[in-house]
């Protein structure tokens, strides 16, 4: 299996004719995604790459059939507007590539998202990818590199950084082991989908049976995945790497999210807790591959393309 997307997810796309929408849409399709419908408010009647284009979520959904996922490309300051008309229409899977998205908007969509049983990636994010299945957003590139890079296998990667996400693919494949779902939560201070909530959704999939996780200084999101290890409800091995090391108190590293204050989220305390909580913690990156492999080994996962 895999978990948020597969082959079979109906998806929209919120900003389709606009530069973005319109490249990334046509890369989604290439990769195999299942685009049914796009939404520009005032387009309605258009196509892109005989797409239909509404002017509303409820008309796309009403003229294209239920719609399981939605891709917001739109400008930071309509991404509210935007996402609450989506999960009030019914869509239970929102991807939020903008960054910058105002926090107060952020939280208003994740109270809708609770009272409605959905949930939501970013913002800020990359996208994420189910190998030979399908990708939302714009994580992997060309659909050819993505075809290419990444193959299905007994892997869950998560990460906090977008490039990072397609790079730990890429190497894990490299080193012959393929995933199950590469998620790039979103580097932004709030994301809606994070470490602790990913790995819940792993732990119930049966085909996972490790995880990778990039890590970075600030927030909270690998002390929390911890203390779920600690309290028995993530088993899955997980092999690690913190960001940040170098870090002093005050900086901010690559992502809005990403910043320490005092001894929180520090780089020491993570690393410290997750050894607690018995992950694989490798201290440098180009380590994953050969780690995770040993990993893999140990607990008689078998692995391969």
């Amino acid at each position: 299996m895999s978990i948020l997307i597969d082959k079979n997810t109906r998806v929209l796309v919120q900003g389709i004719t606009g530069r973005e929408g319109t490249a990334r849409t046509r890369l989604m399709c290439e990769y195999g995604t299942q685009v049914i419908a796009g939404v520009t408010p005032g387009r309605g009647g258009e196509t892109v790459d005989n797409i239909p284009v509404y002017d509303t979520v409820r008309e796309a959904w009403e003229n294209s059939g239920q719609i399981d996922a939605s891709v917001i490309f739109v400008p930071a300051p309509f991404v509210r507007e935007a996402a609450l008309e989506a999960i009030e229409t019914g869509v239970k899977l929102l991807l939020i590539v903008p960054d910058r998205v105002p926090v107060w908007d952020v939280m208003e969509i994740a109270a809708a998202a609770k009272q409605n049983g959905a949930g939501f990636i970013g913002p800020n994010t990359l996208g994420i990818i189910s190998p030979g299945k399908a990708v939302l957003g714009m994580i992997g590139g060309r659909a050819s590199s993505a075809k290419a890079w990444f193959f299905q296998g007994p892997v869950g990667i998560m990460s906090r950084s977008g490039g990072v996400t397609s790079a730990i693919g890429y190497y894990l494949g490299q080193a012959g082991i393929g995933t199950t779902t590469m998620v790039h939560v979103g580097g932004d201070v709030i994301v809606g989908l994070t470490f602790p909530k990913l790995a819940r959704l792993f732990e119930q999939d049966n085909e996972t049976r490790a995880l990778v996780l990039f890590g970075e200084i600030g927030g909270s999101q690998e002390e929390q995945l911890a203390e779920l290890m600690m309290a028995g409800e993530i088993t899955k091995p997980v092999v690690a790497f913190i960001g940040g090391k170098a870090a002093r108190s005050g900086t901010r590293f690559s992502h809005a999210g990403a910043i320490v204050e005092g001894n929180r989220g520090s780089h020491a305390g993570k690393v410290e807790i997750l050894n607690e909580a018995g992950v694989y913690v490798v201290d440098n990156f180009g380590d994953i591959p050969e780690v995770t492999k040993q990993v893999l080994i140990q607990h008689g996962i078998p692995f391969g393309g």
